[in-house]
């Protein structure tokens, strides 16, 4: 089990950026696959960007050229780099992580390991 803690959430204009971390409380280098969900109201979660302890990555379509995901193991820490936001990116932002390998990066069941998220709304 390993317990995560987002940050770095908050409000952009349409276009602008924010960086997301998750600290975990261990070491997850090469035994955990990670990734970032998203949940807007009314709508289910649905996976962002995944990376395994390969350092390979995963990124949904909306995501693409826009978003980068990254993990810094040496802290312990997962980000999550968005650029180019829109007013439909505004969610509350999940870190997942879970040991070993997942059948499927975006599948959130998959995971066992949450955060508490953090939120991000983007105006136009």
């Amino acid at each position: 089990w390993v317990r995560l803690v987002e940050s770095g959430g908050g409000s952009a204009q349409a276009g602008g950026s924010l960086r997301l971390s998750c600290a975990a409380d261990k070491n997850t280098k090469d035994d955990y696959c990670m990734a970032w969900f998203r949940q807007a109201p009314g709508k289910e979660r649905e996976g962002v960007a995944g990376i395994d302890g390969n350092g390979d990555t995963n990124y949904a379509d909306f995501a693409k050229g826009r978003f980068t995901i990254a993990r810094d193991n040496a802290k312990n820490t997962l980000y999550l780099q968005m650029n180019s936001l829109k007013p439909e990116d505004t969610a509350m932002y999940y870190c997942a992580a879970e040991f070993g390998r997942v059948r499927a990066w975006d599948d959130y069941g998959d995971y066992e390991n949450w955060g508490q998220g953090t939120q991000v709304t983007v105006s136009s």
